[in-house]
């Protein structure tokens, strides 16, 4: 309707220019959602397709919802005359009423007065005048109360202010007018684009919402072959509770083209034709189908079914015939692609001549190469199938002790009809069900006897196979366990190895430092005395250090995992040497994650992190509070502390850490100032590190560089 008024160039209404926004504002949202960072477009090459095509115009957009509040309001601020004209309005009103009010408040006027109120009428202001005194008060009658009590009256003092009034009111409609057509007309180019995005909206909605039931009924994708098989496993009839839903299994269209499925009444016989004709239904549509994964269908030209009674009186229908014209139906129109659904085929009528008749019409259906799924309770049906190549026996599982069947599918083996065991069941006569039998000769008691032996072996199979199977689940379980258990031990060796070289290197650094001042007073002391106490003094040095393997097995740090990332998670970060706190549980593409060190905030790969028993986190502490590292192996450098540190060409992030440790050695070797050099630049690493120097523990003031002292490279920190 919208978009027919713009192609003729007509302007619209409120309501509808807020509608087409709203399409250009979904459609900018949809892309804003498909290409977040968490999602990786690659993997939905369909739908990139379909999100590439929306298109969006913000200044539209914003321009239509800046201009109108609802579909019955246009904004002050949509123009200038407009905001002026109700500027002018208000005011005209705010005179009126002020007149008005004075008036019915006066000495003179209010006795007139029915009521202390000002009202409009006729689009006038008016107020309330008693009818006697009607030629006391001046003006207009526009309305008169339904008893005729009241007169509504527009005194004269107001009449040329109401006439200013609703010439104004004119003037704001022809604006909103003009405003309306305006902005219709920033729709006028993009009748195209939001065609298209109202069919990709809709497409869209679409997918996602089978994705949503598909999800609900906890579906699967069925693969979808060529060579005409129907493969089940596990199928549910997605209209029945899961809680009370039996699954099914069955493969059609491999060894056989005709499935006959016989058992009791209530049995399930009917369930499993319509589970079988609305998951290949589903399937054809586009839809998941409830059912494991792995299963596959065909897609057949036309899915014929015959299910319940279409009997009639008025149409002198009985069950046989109503049967029988679906039946024609069928047999006129299927074809070697079609899937052929049939309930009790030939009930109705004489059980031999429909017995026979059955097998001709389930013949006719594997001649043309279709695929049929029949149910029956014919004894002669099953016989046959027994006996036929193509066809197939199956059954609905039935518990004779409590009456009630188990909706379970048993392909293979014909079912029992349990007539005279559910008679019995039920307080018939064991004289009256004897002689039943009796009337049965030996040929087809020798039948059902080996049906029934058969229906137990295949029940017992089922059952072992289903034991089988449950085992076979919880070894599969295990053994992914196991490996992912040898996984994390193998990830927990290469961090203990990674963790004993940063210590190894971090003591050689320190034996390297104290080895250059050794070497450094060597070369100032002459006397053999005094080398001999700094020989000894090193000796204790040595001594002090305690390396011992229940400090580092205390550590014993371990990695993590994404399903361990959470806020406010302590972790120990290898390549800086520092315990940490995670502070989003947001894990990158790339597998970085927000970590706290100290005062520093940064992206960190989770193959960098390490858990933190509790047990390491008091060491920490306390070798935090002795000023020593011998958990990590560093030794304090409080008498080697520079009084200034460079870190031009460095990130604001990079510096920050640079320059926390700085501050920490500076507060150790109790220095009163440092100078820290960031260069001019421009500006954002300068500000960055006055930021953080504002609420750094150690830092009691800072300044910039003076003359001589670098200037505005140069930021000098006073030290507490």
């Amino acid at each position: 309707m919208e978009l027919k008024q713009l192609e003729s160039n007509s302007s619209l209404p409120a309501k509808s220019l807020l509608n087409l926004a709203t399409i250009f504002k979904l459609a900018q949202e949809l892309k804003d959602y498909f290409y977040a960072d968490f999602l990786d477009t690659s993997d939905y090459p369909i739908l990139a397709a379909l999100f590439s095509e929306l298109y969006s115009n913000k200044s539209v957009v914003d321009k239509i919802f800046s201009s109108i509040v609802d579909e019955n309001t246009i904004d002050d601020k949509a123009s200038k005359n407009l905001q002026s004209l109700r500027k002018q309005k208000r005011k005209i009103e705010q005179d009126i009423r002020t007149k008005l009010n004075d008036l019915i408040h006066s000495s003179s006027y209010s006795k007139y007065i029915q009521e202390n109120i000002v009202t409009i009428r006729n689009d006038r202001f008016v107020i309330p005048v008693k009818e006697e005194y009607r030629t006391q008060v001046k003006g207009f009658i526009h309305d008169i109360s339904n008893a005729g009590s009241t007169l509504f009256i527009e005194p004269i003092s107001v009449f040329d202010m109401n006439n200013e009034l609703n010439s104004l009111k004119i003037e704001e409609e022809l604006e909103i007018e003009k405003i309306l057509l305006e902005l219709s007309k920033l729709f006028f180019p993009y009748t195209t684009e939001l065609e298209k995005d109202i069919r990709l909206i809709g497409e869209l909605d679409f997918i996602f919402a089978k994705a949503k039931y598909s999800k609900s009924i906890k579906a699967t994708t069925p693969i979808v072959n060529t060579k005409k098989e129907i493969y089940l496993k596990n199928a549910r009839h997605p209209l029945i509770a899961a809680e009370k839903v039996v699954p099914i299994s069955l493969n059609l269209g491999n060894d056989f083209s005709t499935l006959l499925i016989t058992g009791p009444n209530t049995g399930g016989k009917t369930v499993t034709l319509k589970t079988v004709g609305l998951l290949i239904c589903m399937a054809c549509s586009g839809l998941s189908i409830p059912c494991d994964e792995h299963s596959s269908i065909y897609v057949f030209d036309n899915i014929f079914a015959d299910i319940g009674d279409d009997q009639s009186i008025s149409d002198s229908l009985s069950t046989f015939s109503s049967h029988m014209l679906n039946i024609v139906e069928i047999t006129k129109n299927a074809t070697e692609n079609s899937l052929i659904l049939v309930d009790e085929l030939g009930s109705g009528t004489d059980p031999l001549e429909g017995a026979h008749l059955a097998i001709s019409i389930l013949d006719y259906f594997k001649s043309i190469r279709s695929l049929s799924i029949a149910t029956t309770h014919y004894q002669e049906l099953k016989q046959y199938a027994l006996v036929t190549q193509g066809f197939k026996n199956a059954s609905v599982e039935f518990d004779i002790s409590t009456l009630s069947p188990t909706y379970k599918l048993l392909v293979g083996i014909p079912g029992k009809s349990n007539a005279f065991e559910i008679s019995k069941k039920l307080g018939l006569s064991e004289e009256i069900i004897s002689k039943a039998k009796s009337y049965m000769n030996s040929k087809e008691i020798d039948i059902e006897n080996l049906l029934k032996s058969i229906y137990d072996d295949k029940s017992l199979i089922e059952k072992e196979k289903a034991e089988i199977e449950e085992e076979l689940s919880k070894v599969k379980n295990l053994r992914i366990s196991l490996e992912k258990d040898n996984k994390d031990l193998l990830l927990q060796e290469q961090n203990i190895i990674n963790n004993a070289k940063v210590q190894a290197r971090n003591i050689l650094l320190d034996a390297k430092e104290d080895a250059n001042e050794i070497i450094k007073q060597m070369n100032e002391i002459s006397n053999s005395k005094d080398l001999e106490n700094l020989r000894n003094k090193l000796t204790n040095k040595i001594k002090d250090i305690k390396l011992t393997d229940s400090n580092f097995l205390d550590k014993q740090p371990s990695s993590i995992n994404i399903n361990d990332i959470k806020p406010n998670f302590e972790v120990f970060v290898t390549t800086l040497g520092q315990p940490g706190i995670v502070v989003s549980s947001r894990v990158s593409k790339s597998n970085e994650v927000l970590v706290q060190v100290g005062s520093l905030k940064t992206s960190i790969n989770i193959k960098y992190l390490e858990k933190i028993n509790t047990s390491s986190n008091t060491n920490k502490s306390k070798n935090k509070t002795n000023n020593s590292s011998a958990s990590y192996g560093t030794i304090s450098k409080s008498k080697t502390a520079k009084t200034e540190i460079n870190v031009i060409g460095m990130t604001v992030e990079e510096a920050l850490f640079v320059v926390d440790k700085f501050l920490d050695d500076c507060s150790l070797a109790k220095l009163q100032s440092a100078r820290i050099v960031h260069g001019k630049g421009t500006g954002k690493l300068r500000d960055g590190i006055h930021k953080f120097l504002k609420s750094h523990p150690h830092v009691k003031s800072y300044r910039m560089g003076t003359f001589g002292e670098g200037e505005m490279g140069v930021t000098v920190v006073e030290i507490k």
